[in-house]
């Protein structure tokens, strides 16, 4: 059997994975649809998928906790496809079973990564719904899996042999490159970089905004305006960057303006492709960058599109990093500077030129509570998608930092901004246009008019985030069980209570490890993000509870 580590852009999917209780990790999955021609069958759709993961290593592995997390590659065999029909014949249908595969969690040891499921009419397949583990893939290993898949099928529809591109390398070459010299050269570039930039940014970003709340755990809003791409053209034409970079100087601005600091750091979306000699590998290779962005001194609309562009390149440059190393170098800052250092905002940008709106009006919706996305860590996630004709915001945020009306008054802010990028105004007069959120508003408030409310100062000492009520002290025994179960999965020697997990020698990409021992000895209650960060090991153990026969575990009002 083959066998690798992981690969870089595989790790932070790893964390994030295992941050997340089995039954909320679908937040992760990814599910791919596309139609079946006329002329298949249901046996010749299933040896096309089959092909698939014959060809494609990635579509056959699993993965495992021991010793080092890794990935090992199954020989090839059929791969099991569902098959349902849309008739009523007493059997699961179609909504049903694609709910089953895309919210059951995957067994990354004994699973491969990819479910199939073929939706028939009359007996002939008309549609293919695949669901993936997100170690798996990424936008572009979708893409060649969409084009692969629809080569096939027209092929066998025409009966004639389908022309597909040789598989010249493997995720197993991608991770050995990675544990090259040159690949360590790549990596400490790219980590002294990290560690010059987290060292700026202060410990809790939402300080001044961080409160207990009632209601759900995190809410998420979504705002589509035909008027954005237009404008963000016009701006980025005069100032020479992309339009992307428009809505994310917007997003910065609005970020320091309800914030009240003088910076904006957040973490984005680097596919890391062409970083390494192995672009075409088939497999998961994205990760995220720090972008952190300068908005001290009252900058233009302009100069702050100056210095996101230069932060965006900067970051670039120093993407491809395996990032369980970052999560250890955070950690230890954290342990350097006595608190947490929260990387807890995430920004997407997507194009879908496909997709179109087809409105003449700004359009702003609630959508369901992400009681599975509360799990993740984060403070906020925002993700930017371009369409042929509208551009869509949507922000996921916990209601620790910002209540309903704090949500909207966010996204309308932005678009406020980017149509006011034109006029080139300073920080402070884009503050006057959208005016300081209210502490606590209805899920339907409008934007304040920009005289009703202050504007908070813009260049202001980033707090120290206040520290949560201390709880009881840890019992020995789970003091204990907590150090044997970091020494056990580290075989090391001993384990100092008094460090945190980083310091006592811990690896990030052991953390789920080290809680899968923990609940062999009968203990729950940490969370990886906890054990990732650099409180001291013994004060963990306070948050150490027996494991009771039946038990469920609640979602976070907010993240500590």
């Amino acid at each position: 059997m083959k066998s690798a580590g992981l690969c870089w852009g595989q790790r932070y999917m790893w964390l994030r994975v295992h941050q997340l209780p089995p039954e909320h990790q679908h937040e992760t999955h990814v599910v791919l649809r596309f139609e079946v021609p006329a002329g298949i069958t249901v046996a010749q759709a299933k040896a096309i998928l089959t092909h698939l993961t014959r060809r494609h290593e990635i579509l056959r592995t699993t993965y495992r906790l021991d010793p080092e997390p890794g990935q090992h590659v199954d020989p090839p065999r059929p791969l099991p496809v569902r098959v349902v029909t849309t008739e009523r014949d007493g059997t699961p249908g179609p909504v049903e079973t694609v709910e089953e595969l895309t919210r059951s969690p995957f067994d990354p040891a004994g699973e491969w990564p990819i479910r199939a499921c073929l939706v028939t009419t009359g007996g002939a397949p008309k549609a293919c719904v695949l669901v993936f583990n997100h170690l798996a893939v990424d936008v572009w290993t979708l893409g060649e899996i969409k084009r692969e898949l629809r080569t096939q099928a027209a092929g066998m529809a025409a009966r004639r042999p389908a022309a597909l591109s040789p598989v010249r390398n493997r995720p197993a070459d991608l991770a050995r490159h990675e544990t090259s010299a040159d690949a360590a050269i790549t990596a400490a570039r790219a980590m002294a970089h990290w560690r010059e930039e987290v060292a700026r940014l202060p410990l809790d970003p939402f300080a001044r905004r961080r409160a207990e709340r009632d209601g759900p755990p995190a809410r998420h809003a979504t705002l589509v305006s035909p008027f954005l791409p237009g404008a963000a053209r016009t701006a980025a034409g005069r100032h020479g960057v992309w339009p992307s970079l428009v809505h994310v100087a917007a997003y910065a601005a609005m970020t320091a303006i309800y914030t009240g600091g003088d910076s904006a750091g957040f973490l984005s979306f680097v596919s890391n492709r062409e970083t390494h000699p192995f672009p075409d590998v088939m497999t998961c290779m994205f990760s995220p960058t720090l972008v952190r962005v300068d908005c001290a001194g009252d900058p233009s609309f302009g100069e702050l599109l100056g210095r996101v562009a230069g932060s965006f390149s900067r970051a670039r440059e120093h993407a491809y990093v395996p990032y369980d190393e970052i999560v250890e170098m955070v950690s230890r800052e954290g342990s350097r500077r006595g608190g947490p250092v929260l990387l807890s905002s995430e920004l997407n940008f997507i194009k879908q030129r496909t997709k179109e709106y087809g409105g003449r009006r700004t359009a702003f919706t609630w959508n369901p509570v992400p009681e599975s996305w509360a799990y993740c860590g984060l403070d906020t996630y925002l993700r930017i998608d371009e369409w042929r004709d509208a551009v869509s915001l949507s922000l996921h945020a916990m209601s620790s930092v910002m209540d309903a009306g704090a949500v909207e008054w966010f996204l309308r802010g932005m678009e406020r901004l980017v149509l006011a990028a034109g006029d080139d105004l300073r920080l402070t007069e884009l503050a006057a246009l959208v005016p300081s959120a209210p502490e606590t508003a209805t899920a339907s408030s409008a934007l304040p008019a920009p005289a009703t409310l202050p504007v908070p100062a813009l260049a202001v000492s980033p707090a120290v985030p206040t520290a949560p009520p201390a709880p009881a002290a840890p019992s020995d025994e789970a003091v204990q069980a907590l150090l044997a179960a970091v020494r056990d999965a580290h075989g090391l020697a001993g384990v100092d209570p008094s460090d945190s997990y980083t310091l006592a020698g811990g690896r990030a990409l052991r953390i789920p490890r080290v809680l899968a021992e923990l609940s062999g000895r009968g203990w729950r209650g940490l969370t990886l993000q906890q054990l990732a960060g650099p409180t001291p090991l013994g004060a963990l153990a306070a948050r150490l509870t027996p494991v009771p026969q039946t038990s469920t575990t609640p979602i976070p009002s907010h993240r500590e």
